[in-house]
């Protein structure tokens, strides 16, 4: 009977040490599971933050969560401190660079759900014109446009300077993957410059024109509505509520996606004070409220 009761109590503390390590839950003092309620919430430089601070922290506290926010200035770390459970969740990226992220790195991160999105944005200085026809009878030969250098961002601004007829990229190329060594047609002799995504709007007092993600547009005090022309975003480029895969599950991943659906969101969303009209509405976010992107 004493073996059978050592055995019992080893499973037991075995199985609560995994539940443990692996941050799905904890035990109260009766050895009940408890969903876990201290959240920590990863985020690049840009309006995602500030989203959440305002509409989807305070409704998560009032269900009882302890959210903790962390800054991050670039694109890396906020997945490498999810995979290695220094955060529980990150908001910052689209569907195509995590899935490159995971391949290259060997982790195991899940896109829960998508957020209103910040779409990438062709800014100047130079040229002061409404739209890329204004561009293309101004635009000079050989002038500098600087992009992300991230692979996946790299090639997404290619495909749209490709949109918009500044160039063209070659048939026998993945687009996906394209580089600025992959250009076919370049009618406008453009320089394609590839920079870190956090320095792309300092780029613009040295380059004809830029492609800057959303995100780092705005962190850096430009407004979307100042872009030349904004991308049209596919559903893969969307941004997305990040987790670890195993716990893609857990209560606090429905909480927040519920609070992104809540009319609360949706009302301080829409606010024209709040100078969102340029972001791009996922599909789910149509189909609910019955409001189109612009």
């Amino acid at each position: 009977m004493k073996k059978i009761n050592l055995i019992t109590a080893a499973l037991l503390f075995l199985s609560s040490f995994f539940l443990f390590s692996c941050g799905n839950a904890t035990k109260d003092s009766n050895g009940s599971s408890v969903e876990k309620k201290e959240i920590s919430v990863g985020f690049s430089p840009g309006p995602y933050s500030d989203l959440f601070k305002k509409t989807i922290q305070p409704a998560l506290e009032k269900k009882g969560y302890k959210i903790k926010i962390v800054e991050f200035t670039d694109w890396v770390t906020p997945n490498l401190a999810l995979a290695n459970k220094e955060i529980d969740a990150n908001i910052y990226q689209n569907t195509l660079y995590r899935q490159n992220f995971c391949d290259t790195k060997g982790v195991d991160l899940t896109a829960s759900f998508s957020v209103p999105t910040a779409a990438l944005g062709l800014f100047s200085d130079k040229y002061k014109v409404q739209n890329v026809d204004e561009l293309k009878a101004q635009l000079q030969p050989g002038g500098i446009v600087s992009v992300p250098n991230d692979a996946v961002n790299l090639a997404r601004s290619l495909r749209f300077l490709r949109s918009l007829g500044l160039l063209t990229i070659k048939s026998t190329v993945d687009d996906k993957n394209a580089t600025e060594n992959d250009i076919d047609e370049n009618p406008f002799q453009l320089k394609i410059v590839p920079l870190e995504a956090a320095q792309l709007p300092r780029s613009l007092d040295g380059s004809a024109l830029a492609v800057i993600p959303g995100n780092y547009a705005i962190s850096s005090g430009l407004k979307l509505s100042s872009s030349i022309v904004g991308e049209t975003l596919p559903p893969e480029l969307f941004i997305w509520f990040v987790v670890r895969t195993e716990n893609a599950d857990q209560q606090f991943v429905k909480d927040a996606q519920e609070a992104y659906e809540s009319e609360e969101f949706k009302n301080y969303f829409e606010n024209p004070d709040n100078e969102f009209d340029r972001f791009q509405r996922p599909q789910w976010y149509v189909d609910k409220w019955n409001i189109q992107n612009r």
